[in-house]
């Protein structure tokens, strides 16, 4: 069966980190783009000897789904030196447009979960999804009173993609709790980011530290294929079902 394209025009694009951009398309149909948060699109380009490829980047769009689809299609880039879709996206003006297709995967909430704790846990890009979660969250913390822990790994504060979005969520949110954890620099002193729930080191070391619960918990594992691989051992080790450990990698290629 044949994947059905469909137009992406950028409309904007701001930088959420050194080597990150955030770009914002809508469809050039005339069509929504309805998905579920924590789906990803692909997008298909060409190398430069002509032979057909494709990257897949999650939906960080934020829409209230209740509302029907919006018209907004967002997601998180990060540039590789030297990558075919850097050049990709370095090249696309606003107002220029790409091919796509989706929306794909099965990396979202889901309606039937009964859980009393979302585990979210991500590195880089892998947070995008969590982005576009945020309000079922919310209204899962409303209606089912679930608690959201938001472990949230980056080299640098200036790496933090969407940290003062997170921050503010978990301001207006008491059970969602943001815990950035910072491999190579910590925030300076009286800075925004400079909370009482930042970690030094790798998500990984902090995850026995919320005791994860063979009963009430799931968890999603998004970003780096080594860190999902160690928390995914860890919460087995925890004695969590499989089937309560959602995951995606992030593997980078250029």
């Amino acid at each position: 069966m044949a994947i059905v394209q469909f137009p992406l025009k950028l409309t904007g694009r701001r930088m959420l980190a050194p080597s990150v951009a955030h770009l914002t398309f809508t469809r050039d149909d005339g069509e929504p783009l309805d998905f579920i948060p924590g789906q990803f699109i692909q997008v298909h380009f060409q190398y430069a000897d002509g032979t057909a490829t494709k990257r897949s980047y999650s939906l960080a769009t934020i829409h209230d789904h209740a509302l029907g689809p919006g018209d907004a299609v967002e997601i998180a880039v990060s540039y590789v030196p030297g990558g075919a879709a850097t050049a990709l996206f370095e090249g696309l003006d606003e107002g220029g447009t790409v091919q796509a297709s989706g929306p794909f995967g099965r990396f979202c909430l889901m309606p039937a979960d009964a859980n009393r704790r979302y585990l979210l846990i991500g590195t880089g890009t892998g947070v995008t999804p969590y982005r576009a979660m945020l309000p079922l969250l919310a209204q899962a913390m409303a209606t089912r009173g679930v608690d959201v822990v938001l472990l949230f790994g980056a080299r640098t504060p200036d790496e933090l993609l969407y940290g003062d979005e997170f921050r503010a969520f978990a301001d207006a949110h008491p059970r969602f709790r943001f815990v950035p954890c910072f491999s190579r620099e910590l925030p300076a002193a009286g800075s925004a980011q400079a909370h009482a729930d930042v970690r030094h080191g790798y998500v990984q070391q902090f995850l026995a530290e919320f005791a994860p619960d063979a009963e009430g918990d799931i968890a999603y594992l998004c970003g780096n294929p080594n860190m999902v691989d160690a928390c995914f051992e860890a919460l087995k080790e925890a004695g969590l079902p499989v089937p309560r450990i959602r995951r995606e990698k992030y593997v980078s290629s250029k």
